[in-house]
């Protein structure tokens, strides 16, 4: 293994490079895009980097430095270039959420990876596999909201395109040649829409926390009133929630119902540092909570039939072995969602089978008929 060197990256902090850097990509056909946030940092997540990589160049563009990224939207768009991520659901989440990019013509070497069967399918591993290349990995959960950003965290950021490109290439030519190219087809061009209510905020519902279903109503009162101040404290500070207070000590503190300070530093899991800085607040929302006249409801959610599981059961371990046939881990025969929908639905004729696999052509046409027959056994 060695460690990989790099020409310098164009960093791209003001609207004449950014317009100079889209000139540059808008003339090429495949184009390799990254992303870094600072979901560990913050309370609404943020992109705080974008990296592309081109042949001959690579750049970071620091959005934080350029507010206007809205001149990438063609890029991102166009059905023309092919734009390479590793892993890319998150980061088209999060250029939607920022920026409201719609992406057209994905290529994502993560699924392709998992599709020709490989076992490690992370980029560090890949890179080390296929170009003797070491990536260090203790950037993985830096703070990337942090300016300047250090030298050694930036040359971590680029080598996470760099090679997407020939990388690409290899992939693509054993894609190809396995005869699974139109199963990486029909992943990427699903690949291309984006679940835009991921980061919509609930965090202050207390059925997210773990153990809420164990309390008694006038607990899960409290838990209740603990989540919304943890959650305005998290807002205002602009801190994740982890780093105001962890789930397990709210739940703790619900189970508990503390009325001093002294009770409250008590708790296991609880500092005294957060004792000073927010045991007002915590016991106030204990408080609140003991003197509630409603508590909340459990969210009802109706038991499936035993036909409706039967059904998943039998998709399930038919996918399982049609996976170990050809390979690869389950959900590349089948994805999740489609199984759902099959076991919901039970299609009753092959025309239903069509409709719920349009999408998936390649799947339709090897699997679609075991599909039926074994939901009409």
């Amino acid at each position: 293994m060695r460690t990989p060197e790099v020409p310098k990256p164009t960093f791209v902090n003001t609207p004449d490079k950014l317009n100079q850097m889209i000139s540059d990509l808008m003339k090429e056909p495949i184009v390799a895009v990254d992303t870094e946030s600072n979901s560990l940092y913050a309370y609404q997540e943020r992109v705080c980097l974008i990296q592309f990589s081109i042949p001959e160049k690579d750049f970071l563009v620091d959005p934080l430095a350029v507010s206007d990224l809205s001149g990438l939207a063609p890029l991102f768009a166009s059905a023309e270039i092919e734009k390479i991520f590793h892993a890319a659901e998150y980061d088209l989440i999060m250029l939607d959420q920022d920026f409201k990019f719609k992406l057209s013509n994905l290529f994502d070497t993560m699924v392709a990876a998992r599709i020709l069967g490989w076992k490690a399918v992370g980029l560090g591993s890949i890179l080390q596999e296929q170009f003797g290349i070491h990536v260090q990995k203790k950037y993985q959960r830096a703070n990337w909201g942090r300016r300047p950003l250090p030298e050694e965290m930036l040359t971590y950021a680029q080598l996470d395109t760099h090679y997407l490109i020939p990388l690409r290439k290899r992939i693509k030519s054993e894609l190809e040649s396995s005869g699974r190219w139109p199963l990486a087809q029909e992943d990427f061009e699903r690949g291309c829409q984006v679940n835009t209510h991921h980061n919509q905020h609930d965090s202050a519902n207390c059925w997210r926390v773990n153990g809420a279903r164990d309390l008694e109503p006038q607990q899960l009162a409290v838990l209740q009133e603990l989540c919304e101040y943890r959650d305005q404290i998290a807002a205002s500070t602009n801190r994740p929630l982890f780093k105001v207070i962890n789930n397990s000590t709210l739940l703790s503190i619900a189970e508990t119902c503390p009325r001093s300070a002294n009770e409250l530093e008590a708790i296991k899991g609880i500092s005294h540092k957060q004792v000073r800085w927010l045991g007002r607040g915590l016991l106030s929302a204990v408080q609140r909570g003991l003197n509630a006249k409603q508590t909340p409801k459990i969210p009802y959610k109706p038991r499936p039939s035993d036909a409706y599981l039967l059904r998943v059961d039998k998709l399930r371990q038919w996918r399982k072995n049609t996976g170990r046939a050809m390979g690869v881990e389950s959900d590349v025969v089948l994805p999740k969602d489609l199984l759902y929908e099959f076991a919901e639905t039970n299609p009753n004729n092959f025309g239903q089978v069509s409709e719920i696999m349009s999408e998936v052509p390649w799947r339709l046409s090897r699997f679609g008929e075991q599909i039926f027959q074994l939901l009409n056994k």
